[in-house]
């Protein structure tokens, strides 16, 4: 029998333990201690959940990696063609852990309205296009058919579509600027055959999805000409080691760049969020475990005659001190238990009804967005029962200089 556990557990029991004057500031402790946790809880899964959106997005609509010409310039728009003839395409052969290649161009254009005017790029891609992103975020109608000799179906958004009162179906007027071509712009008059929001209003408010076909027309490019490609990958966090690989895997006249080194502020921006968890869990775990400083030693004092009774009969310092120490682990693991049922609880709320919106030009979601990590919530709870366990073990030396003769004197 584990004698030092079987104590605990009668204090535990006991009900002169729940009536007692440590009765609520262990309630305090233990109160402090789900709070805690559920708040770790909730600032985890929002930040994993917020930067997973964003990058999700970004990669909707850029890939993960782009091969492009050195020539081509820093915009968005394709000035000089590629083949479309390359080894990497369309599967790379040589590097794993790449889930798609596929070529796209960009063409910078505007919409006209009787009224109104907009600057767009109406981004050109083939029918074995990834729609997956797009297909996630579509509000209204379809997805363009390719199987058209020409297909005139856009994809636009719905800050554009709300912007110029444009609905599904709609034909609008657009024009580009041609390259290779006397006309200085060309017009296209394409069909609205879906309307999209992904609340990412940097690509939403100038991104139109339509044929690649089209552009590579105004471009007075060949049929085997295309402005890049985008290289899809399977584990994001292996974005640099595979950017790397496929630089080297390419021809010398191209280059690539993730979209990390594409967009470095948004990024940045996104990683300091990490220190603002770090940060919090700090305070908390901090918080929590000077609560349960305080309830153990409250809780020794309280039974100071007891300790002097067990050491009398001869029981030793190390094994007292567990018997607190266990008593103080049902406390922390009874906050961990409320606090995980009060932050998952609040987290699946907001996944599933999206109750807390946010401004997407200033955040790029609409809502709080949630990432439920069940391996993150078990090392948060494994780390905050070891460091409150941690700081529990110096307060209970104070067992240690408790003396039976003076202790049990008025037992």
């Amino acid at each position: 029998m584990n004698f030092e556990l079987f104590i605990a557990k009668r204090i535990i029991a006991g009900k002169q333990y729940k009536s007692s004057i440590s009765s609520p500031i262990i309630t305090i402790a233990t109160i402090a201690i789900a709070l805690g946790v559920a708040i770790m809880l909730i600032a985890v899964s929002i930040t994993s959940g917020f930067q997973k959106k964003v990058r999700d997005k970004m990669t909707g609509f850029k890939g993960d990696i782009q091969i492009i010409n050195y020539d081509n310039n820093n915009s968005d728009v394709s000035t000089v063609p590629i083949d479309i003839n390359q080894e990497f395409y369309p599967k790379f052969k040589n590097i794993e852990g790449i889930r798609k290649v596929q070529p796209f161009a960009n063409v910078g254009g505007i919409i006209r309205t009787p009224t109104d005017f907009e600057g767009i790029i109406f981004k050109g891609v083939s029918s074995d296009y990834d729609f997956t992103f797009f297909n996630e975020y579509l509000k209204e109608g379809r997805l363009p058919n390719f199987d058209q000799d020409r297909n005139r179906e856009i994809l636009i958004s719905e800050s554009i579509a709300n912007r110029l009162q444009f609905k599904l179906n709609d034909t609008i007027q657009t024009w580009f600027g041609a390259e290779n071509s006397s006309l200085k712009f060309k017009s296209r008059k394409p069909v609205i055959v879906g309307i999209y929001n992904t609340g990412f209003e940097q690509f939403d408010k100038i991104m139109l999805l339509g044929d690649l076909r089209e552009v590579q027309q105004i471009n007075r490019w060949e049929d085997n000409q295309v402005g890049g490609f985008e290289v899809l990958i399977d584990d994001f966090d292996q974005l640099r080691e595979k950017g790397n690989e496929v630089y080297t895997s390419i021809g010398s006249t191209l280059n690539s760049i993730t979209i990390i080194d594409n967009y470095p502020a948004i990024f940045e921006w996104l990683n300091l969020l990490d220190n603002n968890v770090w940060f919090i869990i700090g305070i908390m775990v901090l918080v929590a475990g000077i609560n349960m400083v305080t309830a153990l030693l409250v809780l020794i004092l309280e039974r100071v005659q007891m300790v002097g009774i067990l050491k009398a009969l001869g029981s030793l310092n190390w094994s007292i001190r567990k018997i607190f120490l266990y008593n103080a682990s049902y406390l922390i693991l009874k906050g961990l238990f409320w606090g995980n049922l009060i932050g998952l609880s609040i987290l699946l709320i907001q996944k599933y009804s999206k109750l807390i919106t946010l401004d997407p030009e200033t955040y790029y979601v609409s809502t709080v967005p949630v990432d439920i990590n069940v391996l993150a919530i078990l090392l948060l709870n494994m780390g905050t029962l070891a460091l409150c366990f941690l700081m529990l073990i110096i307060p209970s030396y104070i067992i240690t200089k408790i003396r039976p003769s003076k202790s049990i004197r008025f037992a």
